[in-house]
């Protein structure tokens, strides 16, 4: 009988050992980044803009003088200026109606939704140059920002100055995944058009680098979940397995019992 209970017991702690133990691929970035070898990155990827993005446009000139330009900053426009600096840029920026546009400076309307930062500079430069002679126009983002959540160093809404980051780029920036956090299953909720979508990115495999999610968006909303191990141990079951778990221990307890 007692090497019956002493086989259970070794039993039992070795499914406890093997159901609690990560492997390396679970834990280590980009498995396989072999298969990354010449692959082409999207250096020209740029976001779109959408409803409620703030932008902040600068229109200059290399050539005439700058007072010629005047009329076409937004610090002339309602007689603002440019002091104050604590002021909130988003504040002195253009905020795209939910019909996609903005009103520009003697332009008038101007319909930039569904544009990239590259391409609303060239529409604008175009109109312009009907009044300016060789006008460089600066289009930046604003109010581009991404939040993230749950297992990561250091949680929070991230403010993106270039308009341009990347799922690593975020981790890195956010302290990276804590060792609780749940690597191969990060969670992304993003609008489009005003629906929510859900993706996932898998951080310990190469091909995370063709997912769509790949290059974040503004406003997206990224989570990481906890590990099993960590959910177990704050007394949940957060997956069958967890139930399988205690199933297995009531069932080799009652024949344990029952043998005595």
């Amino acid at each position: 009988m007692f090497k019956s209970i002493r086989k259970l017991g070794l039993f039992l702690i070795s499914s406890l050992i093997i159901s609690s133990c990560a492997t390396k691929d679970d834990v280590v970035y980009f498995n396989n980044s072999e298969s990354l070898e010449g692959k082409e990155n999207l250096l020209d990827y740029e976001p779109r803009i959408e409803a409620n993005d703030v932008l902040r446009i600068n229109v200059s000139s290399s050539s005439v003088n700058e007072e010629i330009v005047a009329p076409f900053q937004m610090n002339q426009q309602g007689g603002q200026s440019g002091g104050g600096g604590g002021q909130n840029l988003s504040l002195t920026g253009y905020l795209v109606s939910p019909q996609g546009t903005i009103n520009f400076p003697v332009l008038g309307t101007v319909e930039v939704e569904g544009l990239s930062r590259t391409e609303i500079q060239h529409k604008l430069q175009e109109q312009i140059t009907e009044y300016v002679r060789d006008p460089v126009v600066d289009v930046r983002i604003v109010n581009f920002s991404v939040t993230v959540l749950g297992e990561i160093g250091s949680p929070g809404r991230k403010q993106i100055t270039d308009g341009r980051i990347t799922m690593p780029e975020l981790i890195a920036i956010s302290g990276d995944i804590t060792y609780n956090g749940k690597r191969e299953n990060i969670k992304i909720i993003r609008e489009v058009d005003g629906v929510k979508t859900v993706g996932y990115i898998d951080m310990t495999e190469s091909d995370l680098f063709d997912s769509p999610f790949y290059y974040l968006k503004q406003n997206d909303l990224v989570y990481v979940e906890p590990t099993y191990r960590t959910v177990k141990s704050a007394g949940f079951f957060s997956s069958y397995q967890g139930i399988i778990s205690v199933g297995t221990t009531i069932i080799s307890l009652y024949f344990l019992i029952n043998s005595l």
